[in-house]
């Protein structure tokens, strides 16, 4: 019990840089997909989400998850984006094809994949990416009814006037906080005290059975942040340790496609059912995905090397901290 209760103090110890570190880590992405929403508004004529978004199927989902699949956005930048969708009509289907495929997978991803898991896995992952996205929002589209709610948003998005950086930055930094910044919040301290209470040693000790692996990668994985290119060095360090690929693609999957913070927004976007068939496709999917690795025998293993420093290549401390100094009071005000 002594012991128990040591841990837990050192845990919430160690909270508040744990929490620090989160948001640092989540900001930029999160002010640069509050910034694409915000220029998808203002720049993006409404026939284009007419034209290839807004119609309930199969190939609005499928321009959804090809239009998704590069950019270069984490769970969290995504939700602004896809909420902008949402507010310029675009089909439930496609929002949700778009916010499963795009975290799951960027560019910039998909080289740091290559340069240190090897091509097997830079290629699995944009294809899996893909098809789970895909299929989420074909899953959506089927059982999620279009409806014609609008938000307070909306309103005032029909006034054109004003200079259009002006329109932009209003509606990226104060319109969309003003609706999801409190569960976003809620979820950036819950992800943190995840990461200081879970050891990374607790997913090694299943190592003689890969479904079990997989299923506790979801459990801690699923409510944590991990952005698709923050997540290599951790799966890539885990393999080394003895993590089958089919769980480190698990990781790879669904840490980055989504988060607490993220189910919190969505859920009060887009409702329940379309919240629950959306984690349930990346869950089920990941999955999937890991056995069809596994299953496949192919050596996936990875030359010992110091990779954890690839993240911290992608954006430097210090503009990482300005970052989260900007979103914090963006937040507060």
């Amino acid at each position: 019990m002594m012991q128990i209760l040591m841990t837990s103090a050192s845990a919430l110890a160690h909270l508040p840089a744990a929490f620090l570190n989160v948001v640092c880590e989540m900001a930029p992405y999160l002010l640069l997909g509050f910034l694409i929403a915000g220029v998808l508004h203002v720049f993006v004529p409404q026939k284009f989400y007419a034209r290839y978004l807004s119609r309930s199927n199969k190939f609005s989902v499928v321009w959804a998850a090809l239009l998704g699949v590069p950019l270069p956005l984490c769970s969290c930048g995504v939700i602004p984006t896809a909420i902008g969708l949402k507010n310029e009509k675009a089909s439930k289907g496609a929002i949700a094809s778009f916010l499963i495929a795009t975290p799951q997978t960027g560019i910039d991803s998909i080289l740091a994949t290559f340069s240190l898991m090897g091509l097997g896995f830079a290629i699995i992952r944009p294809v899996a990416a893909l098809i789970t996205g895909i299929c989420g929002g074909l899953l959506i589209s089927r059982f999620v009814v279009e409806d014609d709610v609008t938000d307070a948003d909306n309103c005032s998005c029909q006034v054109e006037s004003g200079n259009r950086i002006w329109r932009v930055l209003k509606y990226a930094y104060y319109d969309m906080l003003r609706d999801i910044g409190l569960r976003l919040l809620i979820g950036l301290v819950v992800a943190a005290l995840i990461q200081v209470a879970v050891p990374d040693e607790f997913f090694l000790s299943f190592g003689s059975e890969p479904l079990l692996q997989m299923l506790v990668i979801l459990v801690v994985a699923v409510p944590m942040y991990i952005c698709s290119t923050g997540s290599i060095p951790v799966a890539a360090a885990l393999m080394m340790k003895g993590l089958s690929p089919g769980a480190a693609l698990v990781m790879l999957m669904a840490g980055p496609a989504v988060n607490l913070a993220s189910i919190l927004v969505v859920h009060k976007a887009m409702g329940r059912r379309f919240t629950f068939i959306y984690l349930l496709t990346i869950v089920v999917f990941a999955v999937l995905f890991g056995m069809l690795l596994n299953a496949t025998g192919l050596d996936f293993s990875i030359a010992a090397q110091d990779a954890c420093c690839i993240s911290n290549a992608v954006l430097p401390s210090p503009f990482k901290l300005v970052c989260a100094t900007i979103l914090t009071l963006l937040i507060i005000y």
